[in-house]
């Protein structure tokens, strides 16, 4: 049967480009049929097939046309002619994809469910249609004692509505009760079918089509006029279940791996875990002893295995069957084992990573070379963050929560004898330092804000990232929603910058990250401005990383300097004129300066190191349900807290940043001792 037919276009090789076809979706038989023309599908000719069940849908945010379908060993590109008509199509083949899943999905061996099994079911509807009966007739008392019109009005509404649903789920467990004495008759009231069975499997009769399903997708010239990404999935083939095709029921989840609870929020215990990972979650021959152990030194340790997600598959498909694509992520479980070894808040101190391009931009005398300054800072500020090759999630800070650090700029200069900036953000640190510290300011929408200055240079950056994630198929997008602001305080010069998004892709094997969107760094003061975009690798070539830039002067239309290159690698800048084209930044050939961070044992308890420093043990050593009981501790105490606020009816306040803006939406945070408020002004007029 088709449930949906129409025009699309296919990306060939043979004509590197896409080519005009007809689909047609067969729901029954799990298939997208596709013709050259209305015509030949009409005569029957089709040029080829994608074979559904097994495959995994992607979409691409960047571009709103685009789907890609993955199965046997191959990605399919399509494109519609727009956002609405890729949607209806994504859809469509999500359910179909959906229900021939359910039949592919591995499971363990279950007995075949008995009469007993069917009763204890009815039983179990029929006590939570007793809890709603009383709930409704709860509900129709209090509708008796409002004196408000317009809630009584709207109560009757719901009262209305939960009626015909008790109607409906009476009329359907006396259906069930039906069903079961037509299968099984008892006492001669229904007449009997012969060879009756003691299972209710004999209540279903599967349905049958007349199409016959190839074994794999095709085309009619095999493939060779057909883009393919088999190198990026290599592990997915027509065994292995597809997100899409991995929505589970209570009655169809493997006993390994059961849906977790939702206030375990990226959590998953021992019991749920497969015995490929119960095994590696035991000590990996390192003694972990508490009193032996050297927290700080787990911190430090940049040897992170690279976690390939093949090795833990059933865990990942399971848990990409809680989401559909577009879904928000903000509550979906994560497994312990693919998180990075720090909290977010931290991570945040790599913009800082090459803390020397961070405070020459205080040193320049001209204002287009400052802003030149803060471009090379900015573009080389994200390739530190990558730790791994391998994409891996940070720890997710919690309400409170702190991260403290600074860097020394020059490293061989004896600090001991200089002064020391006391109300600064580190009061221990000095005035020839560069300090930073981030705090967690919102939970629920997750909003993280940081700080970082450089007394003696006279120069700050307040920022704070709202974080908000989205399901894309074979990829999660991360969109970094928020802004920065360099303050030059010698020129009064403010560079607001804002944000890429990140991209997680290829979560079923092994991840990968690269940045994507379009920024930009405006100075309102001098009018200077830029335009940077990072670009996604594209489906019909193999180029990662990319970034393009352009810097303008003030009301210039025409760039003065053009950018281009990898963002964790070489760029090179082009000036308008004089046309030649010379290293802008290699990243790689320059080393980053290690941030200094406070031991744990001098930590206060809400800091970043010292709140995780057991997860960071349990994932350094392995041991991963050390690090999942750990991390449960956390999150059910922020629970806990939270409850608690709530019921004695306060609000959360924070401690080092503070809300400012009347936008409720993207409220800003700005840090409550900045360095322009401790400092005298002694701005000049030097261009």
């Amino acid at each position: 049967m088709a449930v949906m037919e129409g025009s699309l276009s296919k990306w060939t090789n043979v004509m590197k480009g896409w080519q005009y076809r007809w689909f047609v979706l067969d729901d029954n038989s799990g298939l997208l049929s596709y013709y050259t023309s209305k015509e030949k599908m009409m005569r029957g000719v089709r040029r080829g097939c994608v074979r559904l069940k097994g495959a995994s849908l992607g979409i691409d945010d960047e571009d709103d046309s685009t789907f890609t379908i993955t199965v046997d060993h191959k990605t399919f590109h399509f494109q519609a002619r727009d956002a609405e008509e890729r949607q209806k199509w994504v859809h469509a083949l999500e359910d179909t994809i959906f229900r021939h899943g359910k039949g592919s999905r591995w499971e363990p061996p279950h007995p075949t469910p008995t009469l007993k099994d069917f009763d204890n079911r009815v039983s179990e509807a029929d006590a939570y249609l007793q809890i709603m009966i009383e709930q409704t007739a709860k509900l129709e008392e209090r509708i008796g004692m409002l004196t408000d019109p317009e809630e009584r009005a709207t109560c009757e509404i719901i009262l209305k509505h939960a009626n015909v649903m008790l109607e409906n789920i009476k009329h359907a467990i006396v259906l069930l009760q039906i069903a079961k004495n037509t299968a099984h008759p008892m006492n001669g009231i229904y007449p009997s079918r012969p060879g009756p069975s003691n299972s209710i499997s004999s209540i279903h009769d599967a349905t049958t089509t007349g199409l016959v399903v190839p074994d794999m997708s095709y085309s009619s010239s095999e493939g060779e006029d057909d883009f393919f990404d088999a190198n990026d999935s290599p592990f997915i083939n027509s065994q292995v279940p597809s997100p899409t095709s991995l929505r589970s029921f209570d009655n169809e989840t493997p006993t390994q791996v059961p849906p977790p609870k939702p206030c375990a929020a990226n959590t998953i215990t021992n019991k749920s875990r497969p015995p490929s990972i119960r095994k590696s979650s035991g000590n990996s021959g390192k003694s972990t002893n508490q009193e032996d152990l050297d927290y700080d030194a787990l911190y430090e340790e940049d040897d992170d295995q690279d976690v390939e997600m093949e090795n833990h598959g059933s865990v990942i498909r399971h848990l990409l069957s809680q989401v559909k694509i577009g879904m928000d992520l903000t509550k979906v479980v994560l497994p312990t084992f693919i998180l990075e070894r720090r909290s977010l808040l931290e991570m945040y101190a790599d913009y800082f990573a090459h803390p020397d391009l961070f405070v020459s931009i205080a040193d320049e005398k001209d204002p287009r070379d400052r802003m030149v300054r803060v471009v090379k800072w900015y573009l080389s500020s994200y390739h530190a963050g990558r730790k791994s090759a391998v994409a891996k999630k940070p720890y997710n800070p919690i309400l409170g929560e702190v991260f403290r650090c600074h860097w020394d700029i020059h490293p061989k200069t004896n600090t001991a004898n200089e002064e020391v900036v006391s109300d600064g953000p580190i009061p221990w640190c000095t005035k020839e330092q560069l300090t930073f510290v981030a705090e967690q300011v919102s939970h629920h929408p997750p909003i993280s804000a940081f700080y970082a200055e450089h007394y003696n240079k006279r120069i700050s950056f307040n920022a704070h990232v709202y974080t908000k994630s989205k399901f894309l198929g074979l990829s999660v997008c991360v969109y970094n929603i928020g802004q920065g602001i360099v303050s030059v305080l010698d020129y009064n010069e403010e560079y607001i910058v804002t944000f890429p998004n990140g991209y997680g892709r290829s979560i079923l094997t092994t991840p990968w990250i690269e940045l994507g969107g379009t920024v930009t760094i405006n100075c309102p003061q001098t009018g200077y401005h830029c335009d940077i975009e990072f670009i996604t690798k594209p489906f019909y070539g193999n180029r990662k990383h990319r970034v393009n830039a352009e810097v303008f002067a003030p009301e210039d239309k025409k760039s003065f300097l053009t950018i281009s290159g990898e963002w964790n690698g070489i760029m090179e800048a082009k000036w308008a004129d004089t046309s030649d084209t010379e290293l802008f930044i290699d990243v790689n050939a320059t080393n980053p300066i290690k941030k200094q961070v406070r031991p744990i044992r001098l930590q206060e308890d809400n800091e970043s190191r010292k709140l995780w420093k057991e997860v960071t043990a349990g994932l350094k050593f392995n041991e991963i349900d050390r690090a999942t009981n750990a991390k449960q501790f956390l999150e059910q105490k922020q629970r806990d807290e939270a409850r608690e606020r709530k019921e004695s009816g306060t609000e959360w306040q924070t401690k080092l940043f503070k809300r400012a803006g009347d936008s409720d939406l993207h409220p800003q945070w700005i840090y409550t001792q900045q360095l322009k408020q401790r400092l005298p002004s002694k701005a000049t007029n030097a261009t």
